[in-house]
This record gives C-alpha cells, structure tokens and sequence, in this order.
C-alpha cells in the first residue's frame, strides 16, 4: 500500500519556531551566502589583471625600465615569492563579495524579515533601496579622490629618492578608501531610520548640527589613509550636505507623524492636553447638573416631589 503523503509544516504567520528551526534557517542561509561568493570570486578570477589595473590606476606608474626620483611618478613591485598569488586571491575575493552583495543581503534579510511587523518590512525595503546607491556614490568619489590623494602624497618625496610601491600596499590603501567614503554615506539613512522608529526627533537632529559638523571634519582628517586635506573636505563636505537632507526628511516625518497622531511625540510621564471643546467638533460633551435629593431640597420642592407631599 502507498505511503500517505505527509502534510506540509504550516509556518507561523508571526515568525515563530523552534531554536533548532532558527540555526537550521541560519546554516541555509549562510550556506547560500558563501555559495554566491564563490560562484563569483570564480568569475572574477578570470578577469583579476583587469581588476589589479583598476585597482593601481590611481598611482602614477613610472615608464618600465626609468626610475624617476621627486616622487613624480611610483614603480609597483612585489616584495616575496608569494605576494602575486596573495594578493590576487584578495582582489578576487573582494570583488567576489562586491559582485554578490545583492544575494547575501537577501539572506540576511530573509532570516530577519519573518520577525518583523508589516509597517517594518515596508520601510525596510525602503532603507535598503537607498543603502545601495548611497555606498555606490561614496566609492565613486573615493575613485575620484584617489589620484589626487596619491599625486599629493608622492610629491612629498625628495629629489634623491624614488618611490616603490608594494601592491598589497595600493590593494589595502584602495580599500580602505572605498570603505570608508562608502560607509560613512549611510550615515544620514541611519539618522532618519532612528528618525521613523521614533527614538530621535528632526527638531533634536537640527540642534545638533554644530557638534555634528564638527565631528564630520575630525572623522572626515582622522579616518582618510591619505591624510591630506582635500580627501577630509572630499569626505566631509558630502557628509554634511547628506546630514541636512535627513534633517529635513525627518522633520517632515514628525509633521506628518504630529498631524496623524498629536500625542505621539509626547514622553512617557506627559500629559496630554484635555480637548474642551464643543461636541459638534469631537470635544466633551457637557454633563447636566445633577437632580436635589429631597432631602437636600429646600423651600417648596421640599413639600412636593414629582407632584406628591412625600416621597411615599
């Protein structure tokens, strides 16, 4: 006789399931992840002397053969036997969890959304929308930054001397560029999800610009490689023009928010003022006075109560 079918596991509409459930999810989850990075690190490994050449066009190499000393130009070498297999196997790798950001994201956010409530998962898909643009404008400008950054930093050099530049070197000093421009560009989408989940206000934001400014140029000096001061005003300069849009983003969010529901923005142990006007408008209707009982009535109601001599 056949087998009766088994009946498929109902899922909880709310997320819910066992510990054991939850870390067989994850190991799915990551088994997926690490799947699609290796699919494209293989991808990438074919194309890895186009991916050095990106990565080292912002130095200004030297003609092959010529050794110019000023620090007008750099010679790239490599120091050890292994460097060259090292350092591809970064570069494809890197490029490798670039590539596939789009699939490991997903997963992340498919273990985490079953936990969420309807109005999370919909701004949700909104800040992840505008995550990815944001790092991609702010790894562009690091490109366009490079150069400079590195022309500047060459001149330094004295006449007697001539520059040889390790490619681990580049490789470390792109990414980190990278990085850090593209981070630090999903500061302002940080400030308005804190916005919307309601634990910071516009109006608050707006009143710490001084600091906030401030604090944008020592992050901006202390975090480039290049340590020049065009890469802090590059990086700074966009971080507070990003700062004052979530700034008037979430002080459009509090009118809206306000206008929807006046208490909203009240804290914990503040009361909310009393609505007194008419009923035709949604206030408090009035409460008639209420009736003497015959014993507090005085004068002739107290000898007659609804047309009787007492209240028998």
């Amino acid at each position: 006789m056949p087998k009766p079918a088994r009946s498929k596991k109902e899922r909880d509409p709310e997320g819910r399931m066992p510990l054991a459930d939850h870390l067989r999810e994850l190991r799915n989850r990551l088994a997926k992840a690490m799947l699609a990075i290796t699919i494209t690190s293989v991808i990438a490994a074919f194309y890895s002397q186009e991916l050095m050449e990106l990565l080292a066009s912002p130095v200004e190499r030297c003609e092959p053969g010529a050794l110019e000393t000023g620090g007008k130009c750099a010679t790239i070498v490599y120091t050890n036997l292994l460097s060259p297999f090292t350092t591809t196997v970064k570069v494809v790798l890197m490029a490798g969890i670039i590539a596939s950001c789009p699939v490991w994201l997903y997963q992340l956010w498919a273990f985490v959304a079953p936990g969420l409530h309807k109005s999370e998962k919909k701004y949700t898909y909104v800040f992840a929308a505008a995550a990815v643009p944001l790092f991609v404008a702010g790894a562009y400008l690091a490109f366009l930054i490079m150069p400079i950054s590195m022309k500047v930093l060459l001149s330094i050099t004295p006449d007697p001397a001539a520059n040889f530049l390790e490619v681990d070197t580049i490789l470390d000093f792109a990414v980190r560029m990278v990085l850090i421009f593209g981070f630090s560009f999903e500061l302002p989408l940080l400030l308005i999800m804190l916005n919307f989940a309601g634990i910071v206000t516009g109006r608050r934001m707006a009143g710490w610009w001084r600091g906030v400014v401030m604090g944008i140029f020592v992050f901006g000096a202390i975090a480039t490689p290049s340590t020049d001061p065009l890469g802090m005003v590059a990086l700074a300069g966009p971080i507070i023009v990003l700062y004052f849009m979530a700034v008037g983003i979430s002080l459009l969010n509090d009118k809206r928010r306000r206008r929807n529901d006046p208490d909203a923005e009240l804290d914990d142990d503040e009361a909310a003022a009393l609505d007194l006007t008419p009923t035709a408008i949604g206030g408090v209707e009035p409460v008639p006075a209420a009736r003497a009982l015959p014993e507090q009535a005085s004068g002739p109601e107290r000898d007659r109560i609804n047309g009787y001599d007492d209240v028998t």
